[in-house]
């Protein structure tokens, strides 16, 4: 399978969705009922109210002006919207960030527990590899002995060097040791797990910041990306998950997970005309090429 099959396959619960209903619609009238059906499907793909309302404002002022009459006609428009929002938006792959920026290239991965966060840094561990780029894993989440444990699976697997403390440790001790291993050893990318326990106690922002702190102390200018990892089933959750971390630690990129899982691939739309903050990669299945970067123009065309 290619990969857009697999994104647009990833995306296709959505995509049913949303343009199920133009679809079933093509070949009648863009009538007020048509649009009404739509606003209702818009909103249950989670592209969040502030974007469905100026979506649909635009439509019926098209219809009112006369500018069309088809169903096939809305799904442009409603396509040329949805790519107005994600363009802007649209930033460096990961990829591109590790290429140009300095080494050892630092990536923070934050999250609450169960977005995938240890899988998708092991995903990215992989792909650097591949890459021929030389990668360290920090075992950063000491709070739960299956995350490093799980972490050190990855290591292995990949053959990649990983620091890790024992469970209870200090998580900004970990890090401190991961920097100053990764500039002994020359690594070029290192990747810091962290934990993800509630993300509304204050304790867990107040530990994250303390980790980035040491981290650029240790390193000047890193963490050079501080990756948030989402669940997309979630939906609007996402965005005020978001906001705490972006309000904690300086969020960078989103790496959006789950994808294939739900009907509510909306929520990258959501996401960045709320928060205005890269998309970097979105996961559409199980595989460590099912974490694909994003593109704006391809994410649309799956969609619609």
């Amino acid at each position: 399978m290619g990969w857009f099959q697999k994104l647009s396959e990833g995306l296709s619960k959505t995509r049913n969705a949303v343009t199920g209903q133009l679809d079933r619609l093509l070949g009648r009238a863009a009538d007020p009922a048509l649009l009404e059906e739509l606003e209702v499907a818009l909103i249950s793909a989670d592209l969040g109210m502030p974007v469905v309302e100026r979506v649909m404002e635009n439509l019926r002022a098209q219809m009112r002006g006369g500018n069309f009459s088809a169903a096939e006609k809305v799904r442009e428009l409603l396509r040329q919207s949805v790519l107005d929002i994600l363009l802007p938006t649209q930033g460096a792959s990961i990829d591109q960030l590790i290429a140009q920026g300095p080494r050892p290239f630092v990536i923070l991965a934050v999250g609450v527990n169960g977005v995938g966060k240890t899988t998708t840094v092991a995903k990215l561990t992989q792909r650097f590899r591949q890459q021929g780029n030389t990668a360290l894993l920090v075992a950063g989440d000491t709070f739960r002995a299956a995350a490093i444990d799980q972490l050190q699976v990855w290591a292995d697997r990949t053959q990649v060097d990983i620091i890790r403390h024992r469970p209870g440790a200090d998580p900004a001790a970990v890090a401190y040791d991961g920097i100053t291993a990764a500039k002994a050893r020359g690594s070029d990318v290192v990747l810091i797990d962290t934990a993800g326990r509630l993300h509304t106690k204050t304790n867990l922002m107040d530990e994250l910041r303390k980790i980035k702190r040491i981290v650029a102390q240790e390193c000047p200018g890193a963490p050079h990306e501080v990756l948030l990892v989402l669940d997309a089933t979630v939906g609007q959750n996402a965005i005020a998950q978001a906001r705490q971390f972006h309000e904690a630690v300086g969020v960078t990129g989103i790496a959006l997970t789950k994808l294939d899982g739900t009907a509510r691939g909306g929520i990258v739309v959501a996401i960045a005309d709320t928060l205005k903050i890269p998309v970097r990669l979105i996961g559409v299945g199980e595989s460590v090429e099912d974490l694909q970067d994003f593109n704006a123009k391809a994410f649309v065309d799956a969609l619609f």
